[in-house]
């Protein structure tokens, strides 16, 4: 019935249009979301030359003189040939393909991008799509998630303007500028020869793509607001529900509005009406609603449970426009105190600084892979995610929504002029929904103001403007040591106890709440125990004295620091992967930073098992170091072990060295002789046997095992399985120090994405530029290497089979559904 009414509705809005174009037509329609990532065209221009620019601004009547110029011939116009452009699909990011340069810019890596490579430093996009005639009358807009970076968008040559940052969500209204029942083109210029952050950024059209199709009244783009208020007791929550209704048609409307609020397992459990006024043509109107919740399901991070609000638009009581939001009912508060709360709980706050980031894949990170990245950190105790230094990818979010991870998320720039307050307002309008944020972050370490008047001025106008677009959550921001930004701050962020007077800060101002928003990790090289600059490899800083200021196991000193102050809402790791960019203290040929408590694949480090043995309950007993460890025979040698046992024993080479009792959020280390052979821990518990480790020298690498994070995958050309290789010897033991160049093979419905080691100096390619290669290599990296495999649209059985040289071949299946 509802198509047949459409399909009237379509031919009376075509009938009327050929006969008095001028004519106002309400259509109505519901909402489609299509995504937008298949079928790319791509090619590099030229940040030097317009005329090497595909001619873009060498015409007389360019895109800023007229509209659509006739005389247009550049990658906006459809006569143009790009019949030599590369194919391409989104999440696409082309620096990851660029080769490296000592000469490039330091803090990202060594990539030849930017100012000094202008042939590599701009890239062109190009897509046609189908629009039917059908959706004449409807209103079309296109959303980007991410560009980096200052992008100019054109549809069928028109231009539709551009976005300087690389990080905050576009979204254009094509409606006017559309050829209903033909092919249209969409054009992208991305300018990536500046950098924002002082890390890896990328280049490209790194985050989806969407087309939006509804009707002229609508739910405006992240046009709902709901924020929860529980009752002392948490057994009623009021839902405050704003709803911005955008009217992009030509006559006014009237309208109505329902909400109905839907449980897990899509059971409705509530709703409430809101009425709209009369709303004008090209304007918009917030209608404010409130829907009571008797026993809330309460979101946390043990049991994150999300509900999700289906407000309706109703024009004449005809449902126009369905508009979903996902929310999960929980209260955050902030105690100078106590710490942080959530559900009236205290929680602190287990967390680490991430970028977007990935070996294989540069920025251009799939949903999928996103996960994977997420569930690592979380089994090894961590609760919440900085997000370091710029919003994140909407699907992030939505993940931590799902994993019960808590979130900062942090604006790029630290500003109250219109450029940085218009970056502020778009990130908090669209993600002030997802329950796993609670706390707005205004910037990271801002030298120029964190030791001046200006800078409290600055920091007190941004935490208004963050009252003003979200009143119910606190703002931070992150001092490198400069008092005067945390003044003004709800929460204060302190960037590392030994730049930061902490204890005399709580002195000075005991009303003041606090967090660690960056703390050293301390680590290096994984599997790297001597430092090797040559090769750019570093020992982890937590086995050696590291400047006057320190200690060892300076990530023990810091999570003591925090866990001893219950005042302190907790703290956050620098960092939790490794990534491209910021390789210090080497410089090249390091491209990457190895203060990872995980590598750049994820593999985690020593010092990932010292915060799982007190970030978790799970019984955890770890070794190290390696006992392939490149020393000299009779060296005298400390080893250390993490766990949180009551007690450790342990034995090297059949000799006792002792049992120890187990300090709290603690460590370990007994003075061996070291002699190639069996390192073994024992530990504890109330007096019991619990755990049993050893580590033994290896010998040289014979076979290879494949461990995957899933074996089944969506065949809808996006999902991903993470592949980790591990090297063993004929013993079956791991061979830490392997490094044999590796041979992949598929075949089947998949496709090799990417490729990785670890390695912070690796410069042989992350993934084939062929999206259709069947072949790939990578080197691997002390023992290890991974390889990111992404399905097909067809399902089937795929095969992955991996070789090396000296090396028993072996397979791995993975269905494709």
């Amino acid at each position: 019935m509802n198509r047949l009414f459409n399909m009237r509705i379509n031919i009376l809005t075509l009938l009327l249009a050929m006969m008095m174009p001028w004519y106002p037509l309400y259509v109505y329609s519901q909402r489609e979301r299509i995504l937008m990532d298949e079928g790319w065209l791509f090619a590099l221009g030229s940040a030097s030359s317009p005329e090497k620019d595909f001619g873009c601004g060498t015409e007389d009547f360019n895109y800023l003189t007229k509209a659509n110029s006739v005389h247009n011939k550049g990658p906006y116009s459809k006569d143009f040939d790009d019949s030599e452009w590369e194919k391409v699909d989104l999440p696409h990011d082309w620096a990851v393909h660029l080769p490296y340069d000592r000469n490039a810019i330091h803090s990202h890596g060594y990539k030849m991008l930017g100012y000094k490579y202008p042939e590599n430093s701009v890239g062109w996009y190009r897509k046609i799509i189908n629009i039917p005639e059908t959706d004449l009358g409807r209103h079309l807009y296109l959303q980007f998630d991410g560009i980096f970076r200052d992008s100019k968008i054109w549809v069928n040559g028109f231009y539709l303007g551009g976005e300087p940052s690389g990080y905050a969500t576009q979204t254009y209204d094509i409606s006017e500028y559309l050829n209903y029942g033909g092919e249209n083109l969409i054009t992208v210029r991305v300018d990536a020869s500046m950098a924002e952050g002082w890390f890896y950024e990328g280049a490209g059209i790194y985050r989806h793509v969407w087309l939006h199709k509804m009707s002229d009244l609508h739910v405006a783009p992240f046009g709902t607001f709901i924020s929860s208020r529980l009752n002392s007791t948490y057994d009623s929550a009021v839902l405050n529900i704003e709803t911005n209704i955008e009217n992009s048609g030509t006559k006014a409307v009237s309208f109505k509005l329902r909400h109905i609020l839907f449980d897990r397992e899509g059971k409705e459990v509530g709703s409430c009406d809101g009425n709209g006024e009369n709303v004008y043509p090209k304007t918009s109107q917030t209608v404010c609603s409130q829907l009571t919740v008797d026993n809330p399901k309460l979101w946390s991070t043990d049991n994150p449970y999300l509900y999700n609000v289906m407000t309706e638009v109703f024009v004449d009581d005809k449902k126009v426009d369905t508009y979903n939001t996902t929310i999960g009912i929980r209260e955050v508060k902030f105690d100078a105190n106590k710490g942080f709360f959530l559900n009236g709980k205290v929680v602190k706050l287990k967390g680490v600084n991430m970028h977007q980031d990935h070996a294989g894949v540069g920025a251009a990170i799939p949903d999928a892979l996103q996960i994977f990245r997420l569930k690592r950190l979380k089994e090894f105790g961590c609760n919440a995610y900085r997000s370091s230094h710029n919003p994140m990818t909407p699907e992030l979010l939505d993940a931590c929504d799902s994993l019960g991870i808590l979130v900062i998320e942090e604006n790029r720039l630290t500003g109250i002029n219109n450029e940085h307050v218009r970056l502020l307002k778009r990130m908090i309008e669209r993600d002030r929904n997802h329950p796993s944020i609670i706390l707005w972050s205004v910037g990271n370490e801002e030298w120029g103001m964190e030791w001046s008047e200006q800078g409290t001025r600055v920091i007190a106008s941004m935490r208004e403007y963050c009252h003003r677009f979200d009143p119910s959550r606190m703002m931070t921001v992150a001092s490198s040591g400069g008092p005067s930004v945390l003044v003004p701050a709800d929460v204060a962020g302190y960037n590392y106890i030994l730049q930061n007077p902490i204890d005399k800060y709580r002195g000075q101002y005991p009303l003041r709440c606090g967090i660690g928003t960056e703390e050293i990790s301390g680590c290096g090289t994984r599997g790297v125990y001597f430092d090797d600059f040559k090769n750019g490899h570093m020992a982890s800083l937590n086995l050696k004295p590291n400047g006057k200021d320190s200690v060892l196991n300076c990530i023990e000193r810091g999570w003591k620091f925090y866990c001893e102050r219950p005042w302190l809402g907790g703290m956050f790791y620098w960092v939790g992967f490794d990534f491209r960019g910021e390789p210090n203290p080497i410089g090249y040929p390091q491209t990457g930073t190895h203060k990872g408590i995980f590598d750049y694949c994820g593999f985690p480090k020593d010092e990932a098992w010292y915060l799982k043995s007190w970030w978790t309950d799970e019984p955890t007993l770890h070794i190290f170091p390696h006992w392939n460890l490149g020393g000299h025979e009779g060296d005298s040698i400390k080893v250390w072990v993490y766990s949180n046992c009551d007690e450790v024993e342990l034995t090297v080479n059949n000799k006792k060295l002792g049992r120890k009792k187990m300090p709290e959020n603690g460590h370990l280390s007994w003075d061996a002789i070291y002699y190639p052979g069996t390192v073994k821990a024992i530990g504890f518990k109330n007096g019991k046997r619990q755990l049993t480790r050893m580590i033994r020298t290896s010998g040289k690498p014979e076979s290879i095992v494949l461990t995957a994070n899933k074996d089944t995958l969506f065949a809808n050309g996006q999902d991903v399985a993470v592949i980790d290789v591990e090297l063993k010897d004929k013993k079956n033991n791991f061979v830490p120090t392997a490094c044999p160049l590796l041979k992949f093979t598929v075949e089947g419905p998949i496709r090799i994405l990417g490729v990785g080691n670890g390695d912070p100096a690796y410069k042989d390619g992350d993934s084939p530029k062929d999206r259709g290669a069947r072949h790939y290599q990578v080197k691997s990296f002390n023992g290890l290497a991974q390889i990111l495999l992404q399905s097909d649209t067809q399902k089937g059985t795929a095969t992955l089979t991996v070789e090396g040289e000296g090396l028993a071949g072996t397979s791995y299946t993975i269905e494709c559904k």
